[in-house]
């Protein structure tokens, strides 16, 4: 696995010892990346400005991609110690160790923010709601600014559960409303499906006002 563009083009990344991460592929992240730096809702010019958190972040290959381009800062959140030891080779590696924070923690129960970010990466492990929980408790610890943009992998098939309860597909949600809150789903930017692997663009709106279901 490689750097795609910029200042660390073609560095190695070093994956963690027993490879409990599932990296994003390379062409997705290529897919990613290029939609960032050219679409009308992005660009550029916004990410050079961000403020990136790397959830989930295993290899960090999505939050060492946008660094790579030019992106201002970026936290990574990993709970394994093997994934924090690959982290740290990773960053000295493509020497952007003084533009970067690692936080050893479970995303779900996540430290208090220094201040939001901007472009929150969410790459959980699959078939766990692991986006949902996440994005919800980043919120609530001060993790994701307002008009964030917020990129999530999910899998492509829910799971069929052997003739119980299917799991629902994705759906972009708003990280600060209750589930059981109505509310218009937040515009979905872009959806690409890689596989087994899809991912979602939209952006939080802390401004959307939930409503209680009429019985």
């Amino acid at each position: 696995m490689r750097i795609i563009a910029g200042t660390a083009r073609n560095r190695r990344l070093q994956v963690p010892a027993g490879m409990t991460t599932r990296p994003t592929a390379q062409r997705a992240r290529q897919t990613l990346f290029d939609m960032l730096m050219h679409a009308p809702w992005f660009g550029r010019d916004e990410l050079e400005k961000a403020l990136v958190l790397d959830a989930f972040a295993g290899t960090g290959a999505l939050g060492l991609e946008a660094l790579s381009r030019g992106a201002r800062f970026a936290t990574f959140m990993e709970g394994s110690r093997p994934g924090i030891a690959a982290l740290q080779a990773n960053l000295r590696s493509c020497g952007m160790a003084d533009r970067a924070r690692l936080r050893h923690c479970d995303v779900t129960h996540p430290p208090k923010a220094p201040q939001p970010h901007t472009l929150i990466f969410l790459d959980p492990p699959y078939h766990k709601g692991l986006v949902q929980k996440g994005l919800r408790t980043l919120w609530r610890a001060g993790w994701v600014a307002d008009g964030a943009l917020i990129v999530a992998e999910t899998e492509t098939t829910p799971l069929q559960n052997d003739g119980r309860d299917p799991e629902e597909p994705f759906q972009p949600f708003h990280a600060h409303l209750l589930p059981s809150l109505a509310a218009p789903p937040p515009e979905l930017l872009a959806q690409r499906s890689f596989g087994a692997a899809t991912l979602h663009v939209w952006r939080h709106d802390g401004s959307v006002k939930g409503s209680r279901p009429v019985p």
